[in-house]
């Protein structure tokens, strides 16, 4: 029989008799066709408790009985660029020797990322979407509107176009493009050589609550082939507006598109996240983090997106984060330098263009293993986790001892 810290019977992790657990399973047989299942302490689930576990390899213990048949946990994983790279590459070539218009074909350049630990399901956690997409010169994928939160974070040196509410965004390596729900849109290559790039999405999200839509039916003004919207603003603009830190301008409105509690400014230029990572390598840094750059809504200073957060860390060569463990996930792309993630004891070497997952609940740490600074981009679902007053994190110190980072 367990007891509790408290000294008190912890009923829940009393064995149960197998006639017992055969009872109550037949009663539930013949209760199922009206739909109810009887819930007892015999089929309840006895997950453990997060903050009481503080082991280094513990990977978190999914619900038993009938609450945890359905359940899936997210796994740490990691996914090669040298693996998964050629495919975009055949994908390019099938899209550009297909016999029908390369707008035809465009949207449909891409493939999805899929956790081992969720049964096939296209996502890389239980909020997080993550689609790589190639676009050959001349592909344009027509403008649309859609319910997700979705950035596009740049792998090839240059990466085409992203058009959001008459705004062109012309990008490069390492560029992050935001596209907020609510915004309308369109992508483009007009250079000869593909692009390719990480399309990050709170989908599963939007899925899971039911109100996932798409509108293809623009009615502003369209340029060339009809399916593209027209630039109304200079290329820059939202930049022009919003790339002062600390001066806001205030006569112009901060919403654009018709979604809510997004980032006015649609475009962070990967060279200039680099330059202010570089001029801050310098400082002591975050023992759980490295030097991080977050980017914010610059009119409300909160996460880009209400759902999702975006940064950028910097790791020096042999530089080690110490052990930190949140309730939300995180997803890694690295932008440059070579080194290693350890999840919840199991170790995901990395380098340039390798993306890895580290699901809520489990121990990570960095290290640089390279002889130069490495850049990881980071999506974290965090927003949603405190809006719900959900979100906490622990961190270990060198003695072994494990602190409240947010409680």
């Amino acid at each position: 029989m367990a007891i509790t810290e408290g000294g008190q019977q912890d009923k829940a992790r009393v064995g149960i008799p197998a006639s017992a657990r055969e009872a109550m399973e037949k009663l539930n047989a013949d209760a199922g066709q009206f739909n109810i299942w009887l819930r007892t302490q015999a089929n309840a689930p006895a997950q453990l408790p997060w903050f009481r576990d503080t082991e280094i390899g513990a990977a978190g213990q999914v619900a038993g009985g009938r609450v945890g048949t359905a359940q899936l946990k997210a796994s740490a994983h990691r996914w090669r660029w040298k693996e998964i790279s050629p495919y975009l590459l055949r994908i390019a070539e099938i899209a550009r020797d297909a016999d029908v218009p390369p707008i035809e074909f465009a949207d449909r350049q891409q493939f999805l990322l899929t956790n081992p630990g969720l049964g096939g399901r296209l996502q890389v956690t239980t909020t997080i979407r993550c689609a790589i997409s190639i676009y050959n010169g001349g592909d344009v994928a027509p403008v649309h509107v859609h319910a997700p939160n979705a950035s596009r974070t740049i792998l090839s040196e240059k990466g085409g176009y992203t058009t959001i509410e008459g705004e062109r965004c012309i990008a490069e390596r390492g560029d992050l493009i935001l596209t907020p729900n609510g915004t309308w849109h369109d992508h483009g290559n007009e250079d000869a050589e593909p692009v390719m790039w990480a399309d990050i999405l709170d989908f599963p999200l939007l899925e899971y609550l039911d109100c996932n839509w798409l509108d293809d039916k623009f009615t502003g003004a369209m340029e060339g082939n009809a399916r593209a919207q027209a630039p109304v603003h200079e290329v820059g603009y939202s930049h022009k507006l919003y790339g002062k830190g600390g001066m806001l301008p205030s006569f112009v409105s901060h919403q654009r598109g018709f979604g809510h509690g997004t980032s006015p400014v649609f475009q962070y230029r990967g060279k200039e996240i680099r330059q202010t990572l570089d001029a801050l390598r310098s400082e002591a840094g975050d023992p759980y983090e490295g030097i991080t750059l977050r980017f914010v809504n610059p009119a409300t200073g909160a996460p880009i997106f209400p759902t999702l957060d975006y940064s950028a860390q910097l790791l020096r060569p042999g530089e080690e984060t110490r052990w930190k463990r949140e309730t939300s996930n995180i997803f890694y792309i690295v932008l440059d330098g070579s080194g290693v993630t350890e999840v919840g004891g199991k170790r995901y070497e990395w380098e340039r263009n390798d993306a890895v997952v580290v699901p809520n609940f489990l121990w990570r740490r960095h290290i640089n293993t390279g002889k130069t600074d490495a850049v990881l981009y980071a999506v974290s679902d965090w927003p949603l986790f405190e809006k719900i007053g959900q979100y906490r994190a622990q961190g270990r110190k060198p003695d072994g001892s494990v602190e409240q980072l947010i409680a």
